[in-house]
């Protein structure tokens, strides 16, 4: 009974050191791959925000264009840009969990700005990444505004439990298009940003307002109240460069 029990508890030991081993080994291994995926992940959805992705046939593609029209920085809720984080380390925009963002106070935050330019290195627009909550659970999406930081040329939806072929319809190309062209700010200069309306009346809107999804007037009241907050925070930089902008004029 004792060279039995000896028997199991070595091979136990055996195995949980191979098993472990072997778990380290493929994380560590498709640890690289992870995070290219990611990445991809990441910068499609940026990249959606401003150009059609059905003219790339490869990963490859989109990443040798990510790299070759977009610059990146950080900033802070004053719009000031911020280089290293609390411990010196750089910081990389594309790099920053929004949703772990999400969590702390706006004053704690870190804001990345992604801005897309063209053959001459000029900027040409701006994209915002947001995060909310929607009818289930976390919602989020890019926003990319024109040059003159008021127009909005696309936006990239993403979500996590909406509701099939209700919520979840916020990242279909049909929903996404209503946000081309509305404005955030109103003739008086003051930030509106943008709001999705109860259900869908297919009539003519105004520039702060978008038409709904019918069956999901919770999700789109998370999407209004996401862009809301998420305007406010990136207003100071908004702002900054709208002056710019004028000045340059």
């Amino acid at each position: 009974m004792m060279q039995s029990n000896n028997y199991i508890l070595l091979f136990t030991g055996i195995m949980t050191i191979v098993l472990g081993g072997l778990l380290s080994f493929t994380s560590t291994y498709l640890q690289p791959l992870q995070k290219k995926q990611i990445d991809l992940d990441t910068k499609k959805k940026i990249l959606a925000t401003v150009t059609s992705l059905s003219d790339f046939q490869t990963p490859d593609e989109i990443l040798n264009l990510y790299d070759q029209r977009f610059v990146s920085k950080v900033i802070n809720l004053q719009g000031e840009e911020i280089k290293v984080d609390e411990e010196g380390n750089p910081l990389v925009a594309e790099e920053i969990n929004i949703q772990k963002n999400y969590k702390l106070a706006p004053e704690k935050r870190k804001y990345p700005i992604f801005i897309y330019q063209n053959e001459k290195s000029e900027p040409e627009s701006y994209i915002f990444p947001m995060f909310g909550n929607g009818l289930w659970d976390w919602i989020s999406v890019y926003v990319a505004l024109s040059g003159d930081m008021n127009t909005i040329l696309g936006v990239s939806f993403d979500h996590k439990a909406e509701t099939p072929g209700l919520g979840a319809r916020i990242a279909s190309s049909e929903v996404q298009d209503r946000f081309k062209a509305k404005k955030i700010f109103d003739e008086t200069g003051q930030l509106q940003s943008v709001r999705m309306l109860r259900g869908e009346k297919g009539l003519p809107l105004g520039p702060h307002e978008v038409d709904g999804m019918s069956g999901a007037t919770l999700t789109g009241r998370g999407v209004t109240q996401m862009l809301k907050s998420y305007f406010s925070c990136y207003a100071a930089y908004i702002l900054k460069k709208k002056r710019e902008n004028k000045s340059v004029r």
